[in-house]
Formats: structure tokens, C-alpha cells, sequence
């Protein structure tokens, strides 16, 4: 056992005092943060706002107090095709409508999954993932695709924001409490009364979801101005039909790439995790592991076709929100506190200090030499930040803190496209690639 002498403090705080540059460190950490005194101003010079590649956009939506970035961004891309088809000059389609469902469905998989793991004691280590991680607001490429196929999608006039959906804390605790408590009368309760006490908790969780979301239209009229300021309005469309007739793909053809270089995870495999999900008969949940090389060769085709692509990452690293900026240089922390700070994407993984956590979308990106130097982005954190909301990504960054992308399978190599007819392995739930679901 190696505890601290107080031999050892007093050498400790002789070093720090004897040197200059800590001490200058200190004395401006007084009046300043960390993040301003390592700021390394080339990075700004480094990363302009201007791309070779710059896919015109609508302006940015705003998530508000919630975590359904990966909604947001989601439909930030289906309202660009749906414009396009359509001449639209400007509009979004529902978050709310999505993530309506999204809860609801949720609801029902944790008490699937509990059911399921009824047999272990609640203090198991399943059934305590289960129990911390209840009902978020998060998800994955996947479980959008399970919504839009059994909900289809409706315009924000439809089904617009309540104050509830934009600011989900108090809801999702509510629920979660009552979700924490169906885990455990389930355990006290006899095998024939499980459904029983499931269809109640449902009711009473749908209950909650309406008050808070507003109840999803059956039916609507989509109306829009196309770019010729000429009114548009068709009647009587249902969530379903309204996808079938105004989004032209086949969500099929998009899969889940991502880049994960741990040993657990060769590339040319494809992965799931166990009770990821949202719709109990939904999408499986199928991650494609690629090396990084290839996975931005697909962005950079379907980017070059004019179509801008969703992707998730680590958004908590290495950025200045008001800046509009994310480049793993532009900190020098390691100078300023000579600390040793450097780990790679795969150190980084295995220590969880990097994960999963936000949802974008890829706009741009400026190519030099067919090879890319930074990417714009479209985020969904409202227009008063950034470059009217759009942020701007390194090159650098996209490699150590993008993990996963959402791209059609045609711009995938004959080996990877051969990959996805594999059965994915299935991964612990805790895996740092099921983060962003929750």
C-alpha cells in the first residue's frame, strides 16, 4: 500500500512553488478559465468557415433542455429530401411526433427487458443496468428507422413542441420512478399476474406521455410555401402515408457504421447490444465496424452526391460552443499544466473518457488534395451560437471523436457490403457503443 507522506507533500508543494510557469498558470487561473489560457489561437486561423463541399441547408432547429439530438438531427435530414421533392422553401417535421412514440416504446422494451431478466435479483448486474438507465431520451440510427416504419412522420405544424417536450427531465423521472417500480412488484408478484401489472403500467405511462407531449394526430393537412412563395395543402394524410408518398428512400438501404479500434471489435464485423433498442419488434440494432479510412470514403461519396449525412459522436471534447468549434488542437492543456494527456481513440474507449453523446448531421466539408481538413455541421442547439448554429469539426477531431455515421449501403466497398450479412455479435449492455441511447 503506497499512501501520501507528508515528506512527499512538502516535496510536492516545493516543486510547484519553485516553478515560474506554474505559478503564472496559477495567477491567471484566478480571473480566467482553464480553456482560456490554453487557447491555442492558430486553430481559429486553421478552421475557417468555408468548404469546398457546402450542401445548402435549412436553418437549424433547437433541441431545447432535452436528449433527442438524434431525433433533431434525424429529421433535419428527412426534411432536406422531403424539400427537395417538394420545392419547399423552409419547414420541420415533428420531433415531438417521433419522440411521442420513441417514449412510449420505450416504455415497453424496459419492461421487456426486465421481464426477461426476471429470474435475477434486482441487485444483478443486468438488472442494475437496467434500473440506472430506465427511460432516457437518447437513441440510435435503428431505433429511428423502427419509429418512422411503424409511426411514419408528420410536419411540426402537426404535432409542434409543448413545453414538456423540450424540457424532458421531470417527465422522464416520473416515469422512470414508476418503471423502477413495475421492476419490483414484478419480482414480488406471482408469474400469471406479470402482464397484468404490464398493460397497467403502460396505461398509466401513456397517460403521462400525452399530458406532457400532446396526443399524435391521426390524420392531417400538410401545408407549405414552396420556393415560389406559391401555397401548398394536401388533405386527409396519415402519419404513414405521409412517409410512404414524401420521403423517396428505402430506410433499409442506410446503415450503421461505426469506428471502434478495440481489440473486442475487429472491423469487417458487425455488432449489437444487448438491450439496446426501442420497438420490441422493431430494427435489430446493426453496427458495420469499419477502419476510419473507409468509413469517411462513404460519408465523402454520399457528400459528393449532394446528401448530407446524420452522424454521432463525442461532442464533449476539445470544443468552444460559442466559437462553433471542435478541433483537438485548439487546447493546449498539456503545456499549460505540463501533464501528460495524450491517449488514443482506443485508450480512450477502453477507459470510457470517450463515448457516445450527441447526434449532428454533416453538411460540408472542404477537401484538399480529394483528402478533407474540416467538416461543417449542423447542429440542433438553436441559431444564437456558433455560425448561426452550424459548427465546424477538424479534421483531427472527426477522427478521434466521430464514432458513428448513418450512410447508404451502395457507397459502402464489396468487402464491407459483404460484412453486413453476417449475425452481429452481441455486446455488453454497459458497451461505450450504446451510449448514445441513453
Amino acid at each position: 500500500m503506497s499512501s501520501i507522506r507528508l515528506q512527499d507533500i512538502k516535496k510536492l508543494r516545493k516543486n510547484f512553488v519553485n516553478n515560474e510557469k506554474a505559478r503564472i498558470v496559477s495567477n491567471a487561473l484566478t480571473k480566467n478559465d482553464v480553456s482560456t489560457i490554453s487557447r491555442v489561437f492558430q486553430a481559429e486561423v486553421d478552421n475557417p468557415n468555408i468548404f469546398s463541399i457546402d450542401i445548402k441547408t435549412m436553418k437549424v432547429t433547437n433541441q431545447m433542455s432535452s436528449g433527442r439530438c438524434w431525433i433533431f438531427s434525424a429529421m433535419n435530414v428527412f426534411r432536406e429530401m422531403i424539400a427537395k421533392k417538394c420545392n419547399i422553401k423552409d419547414f420541420e417535421l415533428s420531433q415531438n411526433y417521433i419522440a411521442f412514440y420513441d417514449k412510449l416504446e420505450k416504455v415497453n422494451w424496459f419492461m421487456e427487458c426486465v421481464i426477461n431478466e426476471i429470474k435475477a435479483p434486482l441487485s444483478s448486474q443486468e438488472n442494475r443496468f437496467l434500473l440506472e438507465t430506465a427511460v432516457g431520451d437518447g437513441g440510435q440510427w435503428n431505433m429511428l428507422v423502427s419509429l418512422v416504419k411503424k409511426y411514419g412522420l408528420c410536419p411540426k405544424t402537426a404535432m409542434p413542441e409543448t413545453y414538456q417536450s423540450s424540457h424532458t427531465h421531470e417527465m422522464n423521472e416520473i416515469l422512470n420512478r414508476r418503471l423502477r417500480k413495475f421492476a419490483y412488484d414484478i419480482h414480488k408478484a406471482k408469474r400469471n399476474d406479470v402482464e397484468k401489472l404490464r398493460k397497467e403500467c403502460l396505461k398509466e405511462c401513456y397517460g403521462v406521455i400525452a399530458a406532457c407531449f400532446g396526443l399524435p394526430p391521426e390524420t392531417f393537412t400538410f401545408e407549405y410555401y414552396d420556393k415560389d412563395d406559391k401555397s401548398h395543402a394536401i388533405h386527409n394524410l396519415t402519419p404513414l402515408k405521409f412517409a410512404k408518398e414524401y420521403l423517396d428512400i428505402d430506410l433499409d438501404d442506410y446503415i450503421s457504421v461505426i469506428h471502434g479500434p478495440t481489440k473486442d471489435k475487429p472491423f469487417y464485423k458487425t455488432y449489437s447490444v444487448k438491450h439496446l433498442g426501442n420497438v420490441v419488434d422493431g430494427e435489430e440494432i446493426c453496427l458495420l465496424n469499419l477502419p476510419m479510412e473507409e468509413l469517411k470514403a462513404a460519408v465523402l461519396a454520399q457528400m459528393k452526391d449532394n446528401e448530407i449525412v446524420w452522424f454521432g459522436c463525442d461532442c464533449a471534447k476539445e470544443g468552444d460552443r460559442k466559437l462553433g468549434l471542435w478541433d483537438d488542437q485548439q487546447y493546449d492543456y498539456e503545456n499549460t499544466f505540463d501533464i501528460q494527456l495524450a491517449m488514443s481513440k482506443e485508450e480512450m474507449l477502453e477507459t470510457r473518457h470517450s463515448m457516445m453523446n450527441h447526434a449532428m448531421v454533416l453538411t460540408g466539408v472542404n477537401l484538399v488534395d480529394d483528402k478533407p481538413t474540416r467538416w461543417k455541421i449542423e447542429n440542433s442547439w438553436g441559431d444564437k451560437i456558433a455560425n448561426d448554429g452550424y459548427f465546424i469539426a477538424s479534421d483531427t477531431w472527426f477522427d478521434k471523436y466521430v464514432y458513428v455515421v448513418a450512410v447508404n449501403k451502395k457507397y459502402l466497398s464489396k468487402k464491407a457490403q459483404n460484412a453486413l450479412k453476417q449475425k452481429p455479435k452481441v455486446l455488453e449492455p454497459w458497451d461505450p457503443f450504446g451510449t448514445l441511447a441513453k
